[in-house]
């Protein structure tokens, strides 16, 4: 069982020293007139928000924590008097789902693609009738989440779902499997703005669990025939295209450097105690070193699994 997202202090330290706009954590900034990105603190685990102003009603994504949601409600609010209308789940993690309940209760409906409520269903088992799942495990660590309840979200769109009120149109769209088997990608093709939830970051906080990477650096290429000009990560700061470029370009050249040690007849071991090598040879090239983590022995052992192989021994 996966468990909530816990940002290690090694990991809080790595943001502020990788990236500059960690500052603005906390901080509403304008996209384009009436689109706002929302950087979520990582050292309480929140994810990014983002929001658009349509003439009647606001449109918001991702819920975040209920913690997260708490913050970002009241700044919703401070550039629009319009209602909350729909809350946009990118993918089932908690950090992105489990403000839910928060919005539901102030007149928001809950919007996710078929995929990601299925995924919901795999690990909040709790919730829809098995044994405990995430969601419990989450409520033992985090009292903001103790505190309220699992709202899954009732709309559902299997690839495309479009809001258009003849002056603002958003798109939103499943192109497959990434960061999870539910991606949703929050496109504005007036403006050219992506927000794309965990599929892509903009830092060292990739989580690879319920993922697949071989078919997420094919997904990615899908996504960059957008032509989004400004890019709103799942975590760590906006961006443009070169988000999306050097998310997949990462993923591409740990693919290589593990099938590389594949090809040589590596054990499993061998490849684990590779790591550190692996690791200091993706962070010789600038654009995708910022994705390096600490210690990346998940994203190695993912591509292992994928191109065959087993579970590193402990």
């Amino acid at each position: 069982m996966s468990h909530p997202r816990i940002i290690p202090p090694a990991l809080i330290a790595l943001f502020l020293l990788a990236a500059p706009a960690f500052a603005q954590i906390n901080t509403t900034q304008t996209v384009v007139p009436g689109v706002y990105f929302h950087e979520g603190d990582p050292r309480r685990g929140h994810s990014n928000n983002g929001w658009v102003v349509f003439d009647d009603f606001v449109f918001v994504i991702d819920a975040n924590y209920p913690s997260g949601a708490q913050i970002v409600m009241p700044k919703v609010k401070e550039t629009s008097d319009k209602p909350v209308r729909f809350v946009l789940n990118t993918h089932h993690h908690a950090d992105h789902a489990y403000g839910n309940q928060l919005w539901a209760d102030a007149g928001a409906t809950l919007i996710a693609s078929t995929a990601a409520l299925e995924e919901m269903k795999k690990v909040e088992t709790g919730f829809f009738g098995g044994e405990p799942g995430r969601w419990e495990a989450s409520a033992m660590t985090r009292p903001d989440v103790a505190a309220t309840k699992l709202k899954p979200p009732v709309m559902l769109f299997p690839k495309d779902l479009i809001l258009d009120d003849g002056h603002r149109r958003v798109e939103l769209h499943w192109f497959g499997t990434g960061h999870t088997r539910g991606d949703a990608y929050v496109w504005l093709p007036k403006e050219k703005v992506l927000f794309t939830g965990d599929a892509c970051v903009n830092g060292p906080s990739n989580n690879v669990n319920d993922g697949n990477i071989g078919e997420w650096i094919k997904t990615l290429e899908l996504v960059k025939q957008l032509g989004a000009e400004k890019v709103c990560p799942g975590h760590g700061p906006m961006g443009g295209p070169e988000i999306i470029v050097d998310q997949q370009a990462y993923f591409i050249a740990l693919q290589r450097a593990v099938k590389q040690l594949v090809d040589a007849g590596k054990s499993a071991t061998e490849i684990r105690d590779a790591v550190p090598a692996i690791a200091t040879e993706l962070k010789k090239t600038p654009n995708i070193a910022r994705y390096v983590m600490t210690n990346p022995t998940a994203h190695v052992q993912r591509v292992y699994l994928e191109l065959g192989g087993q579970v590193f021994p402990k």
